[in-house]
């Protein structure tokens, strides 16, 4: 239980650093969202591939990665 608390909050962190790494007009709430639900999407498609971060930093850095995505995929839709 622990764990998916931890793993929201760094999703929640990364979704915010993501955001203004992308300078992202959304809002902090979405970008937040993005955050998780990147770090998830990142995480599983790099297991795929067979590459894998470990412990928190490594986690953080997916999640960053997934939510910039994320948010990059959600300007290209607005437009």
């Amino acid at each position: 239980m622990i764990s998916i608390i931890i793993g929201l909050v760094v999703g929640a962190i990364a979704g915010w650093v993501a955001g203004m790494i992308m300078k992202s007009q959304h809002g902090i709430l979405l970008n937040i969202i993005l955050g998780i639900v990147g770090g998830a999407l990142c995480s599983w498609l790099l297991g795929i591939l067979g590459i894998g971060f470990g412990g928190y930093i490594g986690n953080f850095i997916a999640s960053v990665i997934g939510a910039c995505l994320l948010i990059f995929i959600a300007k290209l839709i607005r437009k």
